[in-house]
């Protein structure tokens, strides 16, 4: 540790003179790994907005049970009452005929006016169950098995799809992740190679004058990192102008999505791309330090 403290300056003159090398070669490098990993953020954001997704309709998913015709408010409120005791519900509230009207008037908007040529209310009673999706299954088991429904209608198909498209951007998620990790461990390691291989007589000056090889491949390492942790920045400037352009317009082209803030959206995300830059830097390096054999130096 003492060394290392010691010979900081020396490590980022070297780890400066790597990256000056070959600038063309690592600026192309920089730019394909920025665009990599801007491509891995964008992914993150769309797992993030499943997630979010996911969690409001768990939040919001609910089903609808209709009792027999006839039994009176008590009875119906006694219901309510027993169905909050079943495991897996988070609410439950008695929706009388008149609310029923109402909310359809909500939902039909200007064609409300259909519901005035009935002479009588076409709605019934029933009781709004908030269920956990998690226990869905055992919740519509327990409910349809009280002694008072007739029939619970629930949104089961709906949820089920939104589950599996949110379970495949997951897998496309890891798809990405492992793509991103693999190219640029590959680009990280090469440019380390080609360092190595331009500066291999410094490397065996040094080795005459007994420097260890951990000594001889910081300076490596340091350039491997420095050049993920820039095309992590430069991920991050893309997603941020992607998010000043396009969020907006996304919400508006998906109105029945509910969106993560921008703020929560660019934070995970851009979390995220730094850390595992940095994380495949420093595994890109010391992969491209490993590769290199005693001979290639001589």
């Amino acid at each position: 540790m003492k060394t290392l403290f010691y010979n900081i300056g020396y490590f980022r003159k070297e780890a400066a003179k790597t990256v000056g090398l070959n600038p063309l070669s690592n600026l192309f490098s920089l730019l394909g790994t920025g665009l990599i990993l801007f491509l891995l953020g964008m992914v993150m954001m769309g797992w993030s907005v499943g997630n979010h997704m996911i969690d409001s309709l768990q939040k919001e998913a609910e089903i609808s049970a209709y009792f027999e015709q006839g039994i009176g408010r008590e009875q119906a409120e006694a219901l309510v009452d027993e169905i909050k005791r079943v495991d897996g519900v988070r609410e439950a509230a008695l929706i009388e005929e008149e609310e029923a009207q109402n909310r359809m008037k909500e939902i039909l908007g200007e064609e409300a006016h259909i519901l005035e040529l009935f002479d009588e209310n076409p709605f019934e009673a029933f009781i709004e169950v908030r269920i956990d999706l998690d226990l869905m299954d055992s919740v519509l088991k327990n409910v349809k098995e009280q002694k008072e429904i007739e029939y619970v209608r629930d949104n089961r198909e709906v949820l089920e799809q939104i589950r599996n498209l949110t379970e495949g951007i997951k897998r496309f998620g890891y798809l990405v992740i492992l793509a991103v990790g693999i190219t640029t461990m590959i680009i990280i390691s090469h440019m380390i190679r080609q360092g190595i291989y331009h500066n291999k007589e410094h490397i065996n000056t040094l080795r005459l004058l007994g420097a260890p090889n951990s000594f001889i491949g910081f300076p490596y390492l340091l350039s491997g990192l420095f050049l993920t942790l820039l095309g992590g920045l430069l991920a991050v400037a893309l997603l941020r102008l992607l998010l000043e352009s396009g969020y907006h317009q996304l919400g508006g082209a998906i109105p029945f999505i509910p969106l993560p803030t921008k703020e929560e959206l660019f934070g995970n995300s851009a979390s995220f791309v730094i850390m595992i830059s940095a994380l495949l830097g420093l595994f890109g390096s010391l992969f491209g330090l490993s590769s290199i054999k005693p001979n290639d130096t001589k």
